[in-house]
């Protein structure tokens, strides 16, 4: 980051540019998983059993095992059980617009698209100015995470992602707000705040749920403690899987959210 930062400073040429001008390719991260054969049925109990989230589960109707997304964080037990069944893909799952998308079956996935972060926020930058003429406000919630899934969002105005310069700003208001970016499973102590974050964010408004926790609980799950998911507290128009999502990941989102949106 000093580094980057330094560049900049002294007009080396532009880091974000260089850096995101193709897709989406590290070899290290770890996206999504995949089926790369069919489970046999014992291996269906063994990856049940091991999955902290229960994100893996078998279908006896179709005699096959479905994943969903919107629970699983790429912890990899799967993986190490069933090497030669299951891989852990460098291509993170697509955002979706409906929960139930986020579940997939034996086979191929859907995973992101090819296209690059330069290309979705130019896409995005385009939609905006249309639609409302100036920029989109997001106003970020933490409703009870561990602060994995901020550091990516915090990295979207860093020097190499540098969101601004796709008409993007975070506001310190709700009231200021044309989208919430929510992150955690929405803690018990953090339900009603939310809740009136929603309340106090004016129409046309987008709720975007950022990472597993925000989606479906992931790691915390459904307990005494927590909800669930967000969705159990305000309507969510935009799901982001991932453990936690990257910042290409939130900008693909983020263009969901605005093509979604309507003017009143």
């Amino acid at each position: 980051m000093i580094k980057a930062s330094r560049k900049g400073i002294v007009g080396n040429g532009i880091e974000t540019i260089k850096n995101l001008a193709n897709p989406l390719s590290s070899k290290n991260y770890r996206g999504s998983v995949i089926f790369a054969v069919e489970p046999t049925n014992d291996q269906r109990k063994t990856l049940e059993d091991i999955c902290p989230t229960k994100a893996l589960f078998s279908i006896k109707e179709n005699n096959a095992m479905g994943l969903d997304n919107g629970k699983c964080i790429t912890c990899g037990y799967c993986s190490e059980a069933a090497s030669k069944t299951i891989e852990i893909s460098n291509k993170p799952a697509i955002p979706v617009n409906v929960k139930s998308q986020m579940i997939g079956y034996s086979g191929p996935q859907t995973l992101s698209s090819e296209k690059s972060y330069e290309q979705i926020g130019n896409a995005l930058k385009e939609k905006i100015q249309k639609m409302f003429g100036r920029s989109l406000a997001i106003r970020q919630v933490d409703a009870g995470s561990c602060n994995g899934c901020e550091i990516e969002i915090a990295a979207l105005n860093n020097p190499i992602y540098d969101i601004e310069r796709f008409g993007i700003h975070f506001v310190a208001s709700p009231r200021h707000a044309d989208v919430l970016l929510v992150t955690g499973p929405a803690s018990r102590n953090m339900e009603i705040a939310l809740l009136r974050t929603y309340e106090a964010t004016p129409g046309p408004k987008i709720v975007i749920a950022v990472g597993a926790c925000a989606c479906s609980g992931g790691i915390f799950g459904d307990t005494y403690a927590t909800t669930g998911g967000i969705d159990k507290v305000v309507p969510v128009d935009v799901y982001i899987p991932g453990c936690p999502p990257r910042p290409e990941i939130l900008l693909q989102g983020l263009l969901l959210a605005v093509n979604k949106m309507k003017l009143e």
